[in-house]
């Protein structure tokens, strides 16, 4: 059984969710730690003799130290890039939250010092007419890391956040500030220290923008000291 299980989530979509949960997972193989990781949702998935595949889920895949079949990792796939609730429903299927619990508690069996589940979007995605996929953490009861861009509107998207998350009942682990773009914002550091005194968590990281991503790069710049103790 998984020793200590995240809830990955965004202050919105494309903040850098997977290269950031990837970059953890490397820094933890640093640490001789056992990782997994997951994306039970994945759209945007291209066409493979293997059947349907996830870039982001191979990134998690490629970082993690145990050995999974790719359908575990990321056991609904939908082929469009768009809202999962739409790709599913556009593919003819029906999203619950009690499904992806289920598929979320048989990965936390599995035997690791860390396991990482990434959500899809921001915090409130929806996963169907009644359901949003924050019920997902909620239900597992698990902590939950935030990815924060670095930004304009990130520090009102990133305390929203973090109050929706602890409404809910659950802890804000931790978070990371990500640089999605070369260009680094104006008064980037002042933001900084606002996030950091606001956020009432420890920053893990500020992870610098890369031309190709690289999680075992990233990994030099993330502490996991706060979020194993």
């Amino acid at each position: 059984m998984a020793k200590k299980t995240c809830f990955v989530t965004g202050t919105d979509t494309g903040v850098g969710k997977t290269l950031v949960s990837a970059a953890i997972l490397e820094a933890a193989r640093n640490r001789s730690l056992k990782t997994l990781g997951m994306k039970p949702i994945a759209s945007g998935c291209e066409v493979t003799p293997e059947g349907l595949r996830n870039e982001d889920a191979l990134m998690l895949q490629a970082a993690m130290t145990e050995a999974v079949a790719y359908e575990q990792i990321n056991p609904i796939a939908l082929e469009p890039a768009i809202a999962p609730h739409v790709a599913a429903q556009q593919a003819g299927r029906q999203l619950s939250a009690e499904r992806l619990i289920g598929l979320c508690r048989g990965m936390m069996m599995k035997p690791a010092d860390l396991l990482l589940i990434e959500g899809a979007g921001g915090w409130r995605v929806p996963l169907n007419d009644r359901e949003t996929y924050a019920r997902v953490p909620g239900e597992l009861g698990i902590p939950v890391i935030m990815v924060v861009p670095l930004q304009l509107g990130c520090i009102n998207h990133a305390l929203l956040t973090a109050e929706a998350i602890r409404a809910d009942g659950l802890t804000v682990a931790a978070w990371v500030a990500n640089r999605p773009v070369a260009e680094a914002m104006s008064c980037e550091q002042e933001t900084l220290d606002y996030l950091m005194s606001h956020l009432q968590a420890p920053c893990l990281g500020v992870l610098p923008w890369q031309a190709a991503p690289d999680p075992v790069a990233l990994a030099g710049h993330l502490d996991l000291s706060s979020l194993l103790a």
